[in-house]
């Protein structure tokens, strides 16, 4: 049997999205050996533009990812389309990809983000990205002044439909599965002075026509007219690596997370993370920000880790 040969790398960056990218790119730039390990499946895929990044505001995701990868090749940093599926740690890291290699690294960034479980109410997976969003911040400017429905997920979505109104004073809220008593009064008093509707009754499916949003109906076949609909999806964190190498992790209201220092290090001595792996808000830019951030701690560890090691 032929020995498969490990590859060596000083840091390897799990996942190829903004956080990823950008650590990759600092060290790159340092002129660290490094390599981004990237399953292809970013978060924000179904979306066509991205919003609020100064400089960057309505760029498609694809062309910023395709952008991102063409500048850390111009500094030796290497990609390979593959998914890591464990490591193990034995001074250094070893990190196994589902394509059978494996390589080592003496420092390891996780930005391997999260995936979003939508609700399970027909219309709703299909129209993701178009007209059933999630964040007001990202899309709320571009769908502004329509006839917005909120289809509740939990009692937290009360926050999301306050939140919309910001951007259209026509607002239903759908209670789909949550029942009316379950909201505070203080939420009822706030939503009937934001202009919000409030519709108990489970939802039963979103009604498109052609290639449009126009409606949500009720299991009573009750059909309320609407234009887009916002919805909070279940984000379901992928860190798997980070549980494999035992780190520490917290709960949040939005599921467990890392616990981490200001520059991303997890718990673990040389482990990283960025992105939506260490938190639900991280937007592009506050990913890619992260990113930059560890990159640049990375780069500064290593130097004082080889001065010491020379002494």
């Amino acid at each position: 049997m032929t020995e498969r040969h490990t590859e060596s790398y000083e840091v390897v960056v799990v996942g190829g999205g903004a956080a990823g990218l950008s650590a990759a790119l600092v060290l790159g730039r340092a002129r660290r050996r490094t390599l981004v390990v990237d399953a292809g499946e970013p978060r924000n895929a179904p979306a066509a533009h991205m919003q609020g990044y100064l400089s960057r505001d309505g760029m498609s995701p694809a062309e910023f990812l395709a952008v991102g990868r063409e500048e850390i090749a111009r500094y030796g940093v290497e990609l390979v389309r593959d998914r890591a599926v464990d490591v193990t740690r034995d001074g250094d890291f070893t990190v196994a990809l589902a394509s059978g290699r494996s390589v080592r690294a003496r420092r390891l960034v996780v930005a391997t983000g999260l995936r979003d479980e939508l609700p399970d109410v027909p219309g709703v997976a299909g129209r993701f990205g178009n007209d059933v969003l999630h964040c007001p911040y990202c899309h709320g400017w571009e769908v502004r002044d329509r006839a917005f429905g909120v289809l509740a997920t939990t009692p937290l979505s009360v926050h999301q439909a306050l939140m919309v109104s910001q951007w259209s004073k026509d607002v239903t809220f759908f209670l789909h599965e949550i029942a009316e008593s379950d909201l505070a009064d203080d939420d009822l008093r706030r939503l009937a002075a934001a202009g919000v509707k409030v519709v108990p009754g489970e939802v039963a499916e979103l009604v498109i026509e052609g290639d449009r949003l126009t409606g949500v109906r009720l299991a009573d076949g009750t059909v309320h007219a609407r234009e887009v609909v916002f919805t909070a999806p279940r984000a379901v964190p992928q860190t798997g690596l980070l549980e494999k190498l035992g780190a520490e992790f917290q709960e949040t209201p939005f599921g467990s997370y890392p616990v981490v220092d200001p520059t991303g290090l997890t718990s673990v001595p040389g482990v990283w993370a960025a992105g939506n792996a260490m938190g639900f808000a991280e937007q592009v830019v506050n990913a890619a920000s992260g990113g930059y951030r560890a990159g640049a701690f990375i780069n500064g560890e290593l130097l004082m880790a080889d001065l010491d090691a020379a002494l």
